[in-house]
């Protein structure tokens, strides 16, 4: 994992060192998504980071952030464009942990971005 920043909002790593470099250089993420998904993949990495924990960030639209089941259970996504989303999984150790056993929100503060993708795939 690969720390962004120190800063007092919301901790954002990488879950290689290639998908941060992707992340923080404008021209590599263009060349990669596109310019309209490396807008929106800007948008919310930085919504993500202005954030005190997971719980301020909005399930409704844009960003719609949520919890995946199945194969992607602990994993969150937000939208991007239809019908790709950023993934990342909580980073704090150990995970907040609700009473009924979920992941607590309101105390996720740091984040690890895995991937943009296809979750419908």
């Amino acid at each position: 994992m690969v720390l962004l920043t120190d800063c007092k909002s919301m901790d954002i790593l990488f879950k290689t060192n290639q998908l941060k470099k992707e992340c923080n250089n404008a021209k590599l993420l263009q060349r990669r998504h596109g310019p309209n998904r490396a807008i929106r993949i800007q948008k919310r990495l930085d919504d993500l980071h202005a954030a005190d924990c997971l719980a301020d960030i909005s399930h409704l639209p844009p960003a719609r952030c949520h919890e995946l089941t199945g194969n992607r259970k602990g994993q969150f996504s937000v939208d991007l464009d239809h019908p790709y989303r950023l993934l990342f999984i909580p980073a704090n150790t150990p995970i907040p942990q609700s009473e009924d056993g979920g992941i607590d929100r309101t105390k996720v503060t740091a984040i690890e971005i895995i991937g943009v993708v296809d979750t419908h795939e």
